[in-house]
């Protein structure tokens, strides 16, 4: 059963794996279309200060934790235990690739396009490659986009963009466009991605201890509150 957790003013939905995947498929199967968002604690801590982008990113339909400290630092008891980011990237890739999808990715240079066409190619080749455009904050050129992807006849767009970026570009233009899935992997290592170490691996520790400590700030506060209406 699935369960929203708020995390700095994000509903995450608690979905195992395989709950994620039926939603998904579902999705697939209806229309408008869906947004499916994976959040990362990079991503939660660049959006903290946006409150009108986080308002707007709970009226999509499936926001997941890209990281399990998201969910283990909102302390929430009983949560399942099957919450397994990296097998549900699996099952949808391989859900693609059995059901020869239509594809759009959206990226943010020519490496990392690059890097997912020679992946998908070897790993899921039934899945239909119909677009690729390099998104950035600056060019938008967000009617260019639509117009593009639209007329591609896709069925998921992949977005690889950084936050707020993918975010925002979600909730302005998801009602334009004609797809089943609007899903933003975000920087969530996808299976082409080497795990990078160094100068990146110690920014990241000092994030994430950032993190905790505006969880920690938001369960006292929500305490407070508690006791306040008493």
């Amino acid at each position: 059963m699935n369960e929203k957790i708020n995390v700095l003013g994000v509903n995450i939905d608690s979905f195992t794996a395989k709950e994620a995947m039926k939603e998904t498929i579902a999705f697939l199967e209806s229309e408008p279309v869906s947004v499916i968002d994976v959040v990362s604690v990079d991503a939660l801590m660049q959006m903290n200060d946006l409150p009108e982008l986080k308002e707007k990113m709970n009226e999509f339909d499936m926001i997941l934790p890209g990281e399990k400290l998201i969910l283990e630092a909102a302390e929430e008891p009983e949560l399942p235990e099957e919450i397994n980011m990296e097998l549900y990237l699996k099952m949808f890739m391989r859900y693609l690739h059995k059901n020869h999808k239509r594809l759009y990715l959206l990226v943010e240079s020519e490496e990392e396009g690059q890097e997912a066409f020679r992946y998908l190619q070897k790993a899921y080749s039934g899945i239909q490659l119909v677009g690729l455009a390099k998104v950035s904050a600056e060019d938008r050129a967000d009617d260019m986009l639509v117009n593009a992807i639209n007329g591609a006849e896709t069925d998921c767009v992949l977005s690889m963009l950084c936050s707020p970026l993918q975010e925002d570009f979600a909730a302005k233009n998801r009602a334009l466009l004609n797809t089943r899935i609007l899903f933003g992997m975000g920087k969530a290592a996808p299976p082409w991605k080497e795990t990078s170490f160094g100068k990146e691996k110690v920014t990241r520790f000092f994030t994430r201890r950032i993190f905790r400590k505006e969880m920690e700030k938001q369960k006292a506060e929500n305490d407070r509150n508690v006791g306040a209406d008493i």
